[in-house]
């Protein structure tokens, strides 16, 4: 089959790349597969040989995307928070991206008469009655509904759905084993060091507690550092693409902690961001897919509520004692105390992580292979 796949790539952002790897994976390498891309080269060569795969530029070759709707057996949009009002810390228009998916799945049902999917994805945050009518307007013209979290399900049920037109699954990405990221064991470092991996995001819910956030997050890491010499290990997870990317973001709150060893690593994809991840003793992130790629591996983390999403995953993972909301203000003291209890539950917090995300990609399996067998 030819299908045509849509998402947010082309954006050097190591989850939205993962995403498209997996679920590239998960269809099946004997298809031709049309993938939007904001930089089709490096997506391109980032895919092949691996799959047969066409490439085209997200906003620059509309004549090109509409032959590929009208060309494609198939539509479908994988993984990602794509149903949703953006932020005011984007920047845009907070129903550019409602206007142009509504534009393109009708496009779909009623000129191309090609069956959507949406699968794994993210619905919300959806907070006007404006945004709530695009979305209900894009998601009943869906042909098969899938989202990765509770929230999104009731968001869909809320705008009327019937809850036999969507499911709740996992996030794509724990389809995946440890050894798509780690060939093999990363041995940690001395014990008296604390390594941790940092991530950090701008795009925070309300931008209004960012820099209380930062403040407290600094202050947090002195204290550790006290207790034992920490080494910082900087994990961007997005380092071009946009302004105040992870990278930018993480170079500037270095500045913060001058007493503090902070190693600034670019990780390209996803498994160098996993290598670096392994040679720490926990995880500190925002990003959802550092997370994820965090709990496949089971190394403890300690999750840094930015969105919805996030607090989503850390929920359904069983790991709401080990996160902290950071739209509220809160302590440097408390993050720390927090990461305390984290590091001396450290063996059992493993063992949960690796079984739990486990269970998640036996789940995926079925999941994929249901949906296989009803459109491929």
């Amino acid at each position: 089959m030819k299908i045509l796949f849509l998402g947010t790539h082309g954006q050097f952002n190591i989850g939205d790349e993962l995403l498209l790897e997996t679920f590239l994976s998960q269809l099946g390498q004997q298809h031709h597969f049309a993938v939007n891309s904001y930089d089709p080269i490096f997506t391109g060569q980032s895919l092949r040989p691996q799959f047969d795969v066409e490439t085209f530029h997200t906003t620059q070759e509309m004549p090109r995307f509409a032959r590929h709707l009208l060309t494609s057996d198939l539509l479908v949009f994988g993984g990602g928070s794509i149903i949703k009002e953006l932020y005011a810390s984007v920047g845009r228009n907070k129903y550019a991206t409602l206007g142009m998916i509504l534009a393109t799945v009708t496009f779909t049902k009623l000129v191309a008469r090609k069956p959507v999917i949406m699968s794994n994805i993210g619905v919300g945050p959806i907070q006007t009655p404006w945004g709530e009518r695009l979305a209900r307007w894009i998601l009943k013209q869906v042909d098969f509904l899938s989202v990765r979290d509770d929230k999104s399900l009731r968001t869909c049920l809320k705008l009327g759905l019937s809850p036999a037109k969507v499911r709740r699954v996992p996030d794509a990405v724990f389809a995946n084993p440890p050894q798509v990221f780690l060939a093999q064991a990363a041995a940690l470092p001395p014990s008296d060091q604390l390594h941790l991996a940092l991530n950090l995001n701008y795009d925070i819910e309300n931008r209004a507690a960012w820099e209380g956030f930062l403040s407290s997050l600094a202050e947090c890491l002195r204290l550790l550092n006290q207790r034992q010499k920490l080494v910082v290990h900087a994990l961007p997870m997005q380092s071009k693409f946009k302004q105040n990317d992870d990278l930018t973001v993480l170079t500037a709150f270095r500045a913060r902690i001058p007493e503090i060893d902070v190693q600034l690593h670019d990780p390209q994809t996803a498994q160098q961001a996993a290598e670096i991840m392994a040679g720490c003793q926990f995880v500190l992130a925002e990003r959802l897919h550092t997370l994820v790629i965090a709990a496949i591996l089971g190394i403890p983390f300690f999750g840094l509520v930015y969105d919805v999403k996030v607090r989503e995953l850390v929920e359904y993972l069983g790991m709401s004692d080990y996160s902290i909301n950071i739209n509220a203000p809160f302590a440097g003291q408390t993050l720390a105390d927090g990461i305390a209890r984290l590091l001396a539950s450290r063996a059992p917090v493993q063992a949960h992580l690796l079984k739990r995300s486990a269970e998640l990609r036996a789940e995926l399996t079925a999941y994929f292979a249901e949906l296989r067998t009803k459109f491929l």
